[in-house]
């Protein structure tokens, strides 16, 4: 078995086998053995707790477990609402995506270079830092759809031990958690030395749950729909090309077959033809749950210029952010600039500043 894992090369334990099964002093002995460090911020960004994982006493499985266990914060959560009387624990961060993500970050970093796996953990979100850049062709905009083994030996163990995804699936994995429980997918960020993963804890709708829940034993989606699921229902509406970059694709077949089922069934439906075209959860499907409500996001193009209109009365010398927050963050960003700047084209309003700080305002000596 030694042999077959690479962990012994017939004489001595290989540095693989080291990492496994040697003690800490020989562990320490290793060219770059993994430290982790774990580092909780308060809300003004000050360090509250600091705990490393920096004796090598521990192999990679039972590191992963001891951080588990060791962090409290991983239990905390928020209850919600299940059915009538029914109540379920959503978890800040769900204990299968902490796994992966620990998992990720110790099979795929360089063990050439130096560098600690950083935890670091604040109000609303979680932060790894894993040093070392993504493997050659894997970029933060494709990692859903191209995988590359850094450390193939290492990456077998961690398969066979079920420690991880298999090859191409952690991160499909961790999309349809996170989306499932009605929150962000992971951020990934390639830094000059190094990889950022951020998962935010905030449930942004608790009537998501239900209702991917409701719809995956209906009609028994798959994991790819799942995800398309999810982000759509987080949207709302969702034009063609942002729901391309959501799932990492370009590719119309790819998108089609990602999609699968939920366009089959009529879950979801579109509206408009090429770029222009916008996903949307079939209303039959919403009716009577909380997405039930009047939906800014599919405003008539004179209903919304009358509400930036009547806004502006209210607000003069008001941003584009400041418009967004008040008449709706429903209504898409984009359809919102393009309804001013045609307002400003067509002089019913003025405006003001550098492109970034532009401020907004009525002509009151307009005629």
């Amino acid at each position: 078995m030694l042999l077959y894992y690479q962990m012994y090369d017939g004489n001595y334990l290989t540095n693989l086998g080291v990492l496994w099964l040697g003690k800490s002093s020989h562990r320490a002995k290793l060219l770059y053995a993994p430290i982790v460090q774990f580092i909780k911020y308060d809300k003004d960004g000050n360090k509250v707790k600091k705990i490393a994982w920096d004796d090598f006493s521990l192999n990679p499985k039972e590191l992963i477990e001891d951080i588990w266990q060791k962090i409290p914060e991983w239990k905390e959560g928020v209850e919600i609402s299940e059915g009538i009387l029914g109540r379920r624990m959503i978890y800040h961060y769900n204990e299968n995506v902490i796994r992966e993500l620990l998992a990720n970050a110790l099979v795929h970093r360089p063990y050439t270079t130096g560098g600690d796996i950083f935890i670091n953990l604040y109000p609303d979100r979680l932060e790894i830092h894993n040093p070392g850049l993504l493997p050659l062709s894997v970029t933060p905009n494709n990692i859903l759809h191209q995988s590359v083994r850094r450390n193939e030996h290492l990456s077998k163990i961690f398969y066979d031990l079920n420690l991880m995804e298999r090859e191409g699936s952690g991160y499909d994995k961790m999309y349809e958690i996170l989306v499932s429980e009605g929150k962000n997918p992971p951020i990934v960020e390639e830094g000059n030395d190094r990889v950022k993963v951020t998962v935010y804890c905030s449930i942004k709708n608790p009537e998501i749950i239900s209702i991917i829940n409701k719809l995956k034993g209906t009609y028994s989606l798959n994991q790819k729909e799942i995800i398309c699921l999810g982000i759509i229902l987080q949207h709302k509406t969702i034009i063609a090309t942002e729901f391309a970059k959501q799932i990492q694709s370009k590719d119309d077949k790819q998108i089609k077959n990602w999609l699968g089922n939920l366009i089959k069934y009529q879950i979801v439906l579109t509206k408009g033809k090429t770029k222009g075209m916008q996903y949307f959860i079939n209303p039959q499907i919403l009716k009577g749950t909380d997405f039930d409500k009047t939906d800014l996001s599919k405003i008539q193009e004179h209903r919304l210029k009358n509400l930036v209109l009547e806004d502006l009365e209210k607000y003069p010398n008001s941003t584009i952010g400041d418009i967004h927050n008040r008449i709706g963050r429903e209504i898409p960003i984009r359809r919102l600039r393009t309804c001013i700047y045609n307002l400003v084209k067509t002089n019913q309003i003025l405006a003001e500043g550098s492109r970034k700080f532009r401020k907004y305002f009525i002509d009151k000596n307009r005629g």
